[in-house]
């Protein structure tokens, strides 16, 4: 099985198709996730917030002929193929979400100095959206502004699906940032105190934390690569 997560700049008319109607039945396509993206850190009451200009799509594929297909032949699909992509193999994930319940905990090694994308997803609990918010801004700030992430951004799809994207110099500079261990980054405990309100009283009906190899990227965002 193959991973891929997209970012591309569309027309708000095919943001909004997508979001209403994600991809279903392509051959080869196990689960699709499209999102609009907003800007991490943004002011809650922004147009940062939801970017309709800008679609991110995570996806799980049987193989990369199945993604290649789609990116040839789909309507959709081209417009992805214009816009950047990092292909991904998945290794492990903390919680769970239905639509990818096939994923084991753990599918493989990795060497805690290689890079690493990390993916969240989430359904949230509407009546919770006060205290995520509370508790995630933080968060966001952390991310956007860690020194080690060299990539991050966030997505949502109305009224309760959120999901972050973020590229990592290495695992060791991931774990560090979601235990809170550099003294020398602004907001470090921010993750930890969320994670532990979340226990608390859990934020979403489901959420997922999953951690990928990148294996390539194709494209540019906003002119440049993406990976380290």
């Amino acid at each position: 099985m193959l991973h891929s997560f997209h970012l591309a700049e569309l027309p708000a008319s095919v943001t909004a198709r997508a979001l209403l109607r994600p991809p279903d039945d392509v051959s080869g396509l196990r689960h699709a996730e499209c999102l609009a993206m907003m800007r991490l850190g943004s002011p809650i009451v922004s147009p940062e917030r939801l970017q309709l200009r800008r679609l991110a799509v995570f996806a799980a594929w049987d193989d990369a002929s199945a993604l290649d297909r789609y990116l040839g032949t789909d309507p959709l699909g081209r417009r992805l193929a214009a816009g950047w992509h990092v292909r991904l193999q998945y290794l492990r994930r903390y919680g769970e979400v239905a639509a990818l319940a096939p994923l084991p905990q753990r599918a493989g090694d990795w060497d805690q100095d290689e890079p690493v994308v990390a993916v969240t997803l989430a359904r949230l609990r509407l009546p919770e959206l006060p205290r995520f918010l509370h508790w995630g801004r933080p968060v966001e700030r952390l991310v956007a502004g860690h020194p080690a992430a060299v990539f991050s951004t966030a997505a949502m799809r109305p009224p309760r699906t959120f999901s972050t994207f973020s590229i990592w110099t290495s695992v060791r500079e991931m774990t560090s940032m979601v235990h809170g261990r550099r003294d020398d980054v602004a907001e470090a405990p921010s993750h930890t105190v969320a994670m532990a309100e979340q226990r608390r009283r859990d934020f979403h009906h489901e959420s997922a934390f999953m951690r990928f190899r990148p294996l390539a990227e194709h494209g540019t965002w906003q002119g440049r690569t993406l990976l380290p």
